[in-house]
């Protein structure tokens, strides 16, 4: 019943508005993939994130990008995205990956040594206090 009252109350352009909204346009797109690529976290700061995005696509497009674009990408102004930002992006994106990956190998091996170092010590010291 309630999902009927809803209907009356919404007009057919009300429900193509809704339905159109859920499509992701190229901007949105570009915008998560700027902000997935580029954290913030990572750079400091937003303006950090901007510019070590700006470095990275500018010479991967052959028209003139600035600082202001790669900003209004990020904050989901941008009216359009060229197919050469947005593979600038997707590349952005796997090269973040691999960045992310290496970390996490080194960590992953710091770990082990500091697991191997306490299994050490008290394998150590379970064989020394059974000696005495």
């Amino acid at each position: 019943m309630i999902a009927q009252e809803t209907d009356k109350v919404l007009s057919n352009k009300d429900k193509e508005l809704a339905n159109r909204a859920k499509v992701m346009t190229d901007a949105f797109y570009a915008q998560n993939l700027l902000r997935e690529a580029f954290p913030e976290s990572r750079y400091g700061s937003v303006k950090g994130a901007i510019f070590a995005a700006y470095r990275f696509v500018r010479p991967k497009v052959s028209k003139e990008l600035t600082p202001r674009r790669i900003r209004s990408i990020r904050e989901g102004t941008a009216r359009r995205i060229d197919a050469e930002e947005m593979e600038a992006l997707k590349a952005a994106i796997i090269e973040e990956a691999h960045r992310e990956q290496q970390e996490l190998r080194a960590r992953l091996a710091a770990l082990d040594k500091k697991v191997a170092a306490f299994s050490e010590s008290v394998a150590g010291r379970s064989v020394a206090g059974t000696g005495e």
